[in-house]
């Protein structure tokens, strides 16, 4: 029997909702820093051949699933889901047939894919040696079943979502990490660690096999463990291939502009990877890059993702029913409440680059190069999550063709700007490739919002404005006091405390996270600001649940 929970409009609060997301979240990403440390001390990642190879054929399977499917269902699967759940059945026939046309679709990808892997990676790395090439193409044919194990997971996660019951898909990835951890402790055990100094031709399969086999592994958990949860709100998956009777025909129009944007982004990903595999084996190439990104997803993945899928059914529901006025006002309050942690996100992370940076990197010198890629992918960090908010409020809307237009601007403003950065010395190419993203994006924002505001007539355009300012304004001192306390702990010189070892730079952060916090806090109080106990209020009252 289905739980009341899986009717929409019936489910949990945005509160409630974002608090679940967010849980997940943290421990999934936390896990995911250990991974990515484990992973770079095996590999190195700055100046590793081995791996930016690892990174060309671990990201392979992203790019492609990416291609297929995935913006594709996150764009129309929710709304098609809510709309779906009108029928008599509660929406379960045309969920088992968009799983059967989407799993069909899917292995079909993932065989094809395989087939052509060398392609891929001569595509994607032409810089490299013809010994990398080999190196990344066989770590490929590992990687590339998890276009499969990707596209489920999507799938029955979103399922979950659109029923009302968040927190399954955000704790998922849990299992991945630990699997994937498991797999890179293993192989230390068995080879060492390299700390970047394995050359590409000293892999044997062994090693290939548990390194990339265990990170597909993780992949296929996270995806399975999703059908204990399917059965919890009464919903058993049955084969069906009769794809006609449940509007399948419009979601295919409406994902067709969708995957024509994700064409667009993966061309953008072409052109990064091209590009940056010019420094690879030397500075900050692929792997730095990816490493970078991480960092800058964190704030997104635990804070704007949490909070605005939340927000992502009810828009739809606000759109089934016409109630513009709703739609309007859940756009402003989750771009301001996202906006309030991400302002200060975005000033704590380029204080702390550097001694977070250190945790992955082996020296002062990869510390440095790491460091000033993150800062540059963060300048546009809250650009990107208001972007993500009004992506997704147009998905809401059921448009997916205004965001294919705004996200060709980018890639277009990115690929000029990409191709530009072969011309600076090999040691500031991957910082040029990160800055040229966070300029291309933040006016993407800009685009995509004089746009929704057209079509909703007024986003309250000066309400957001004036909270972004403020929260400008309470940051800087901040900002001030972090980088005070980061020079004096050493974190801007080689052997200082911040940067030297996981304790120096673990207790560094805290203790300049805590300033910095105290600092904004108290000048968003002054200012008498109230978005941020709005986006933290819900949290708060149901971390306040907790316990005896």
């Amino acid at each position: 029997m289905t739980s009341p929970a899986s009717t929409p409009g019936q489910g949990p609060s945005i509160g409630r909702a974002s608090f679940a997301l967010a849980s997940g979240t943290v421990v999934s990403r936390v896990l995911g820093f250990v991974k990515a440390a484990v992973l770079a001390a095996t590999l190195g990642v700055v100046g590793s051949a081995s791996g930016d190879a690892f990174a060309v054929a671990n990201q392979l399977p992203n790019t492609v699933y990416a291609i297929v499917a995935g913006g594709v269902l996150s764009a129309v699967l929710v709304p098609q889901i809510v709309r779906a759940a009108l029928h008599a059945d509660g929406g379960r026939g045309y969920i088992n047939k968009l799983l059967t046309i989407a799993m069909v679709l899917l292995g079909l990808a993932t065989a094809v894919t395989i087939l052509v892997a060398p392609w891929l990676v001569q595509l994607y790395g032409p810089d490299f040696t013809s010994d990398q090439l080999a190196l990344a193409t066989v770590f490929a044919y590992w990687c590339l079943p998890q276009i499969f194990f990707y596209g489920l997971y999507t799938l029955l996660g979103e399922v979950l979502n659109a029923k009302s019951m968040f927190g399954p898909f955000t704790w998922a990835p849990v299992l991945n990490n630990i699997v994937a951890i498991a797999g890179l402790v293993i192989f230390i055990v068995l080879f060492g660690a390299g700390s970047g100094n394995r050359p590409v031709t000293d892999w044997s399969s062994s090693m290939i096999s548990i390194l990339a086999g265990s990170a597909t592994l993780g992949v296929a958990a996270q995806a399975f463990v999703l059908l204990y949860f399917w059965r919890r709100i009464g919903i058993s998956y049955r084969p069906d291939f009769r794809w006609r009777g449940v509007g399948l025909g419009a979601t295919g129009k409406i994902a067709g502009w969708a995957f024509g944007m994700l064409l667009l982004t993966t061309l953008a990903g072409v052109v990064e990877s091209r590009v940056a595999s010019a420094a690879s084996g030397e500075a900050a190439s692929i792997f730095a890059l990816q490493t970078a990104w991480l960092v800058f997803m964190l704030p997104h993945s635990v804070f704007t993702v949490s909070i605005a899928t939340a927000y992502f059914t009810r828009m739809s529901e606000h759109v089934t029913r016409g109630d513009d006025q709703a739609l309007k006002s859940d756009v402003s309050a989750s771009i301001r409440g996202i906006s309030a942690i991400i302002v200060f996100a975005t000033a704590g992370l380029i204080v702390v680059a550097y001694p977070f940076s250190s945790l992955f990197a082996q020296d002062y010198v990869g510390t440095q190069a790491l460091g000033n890629v993150i800062i540059a992918f963060l300048i546009g960090l809250p650009a990107f999550c208001v972007l993500f908010v009004l992506q997704r409020t147009f998905y809401a809307l059921g448009d997916t063709r205004t965001p294919f237009f705004f996200t060709l601007f980018q890639v277009v403003l990115f690929s000029v700007g990409a191709f530009l950065c072969l011309f600076l010395p090999v040691q500031l190419l991957a910082i040029g490739i990160a800055l040229t993203m966070s300029i291309s994006g933040t006016l993407q924002t800009l685009l995509a919002a004089i746009l929704l505001r057209r079509r909703l007539r007024h986003i309250d355009g000066f309400r957001i404005v004036r909270s972004l300012t403020r929260f400008v304004v309470a940051a800087i001192p901040a900002m001030i006091i972090g980088f005070i306390l980061v020079w004096l702990l050493g974190g801007l010189r080689n052997g200082g405390f911040a940067v030297t070892g996981v304790l120096g730079a673990g207790l560094s952060m805290i203790l300049v996270g805590v300033a910095m916090t105290a600092c904004y806090v108290g000048m968003l109080h002054l200012m008498r600001v109230s978005e941020l106990h709005d986006a933290l209020g819900p949290l708060k009252r149901r971390f306040g649940r907790v316990g005896p």
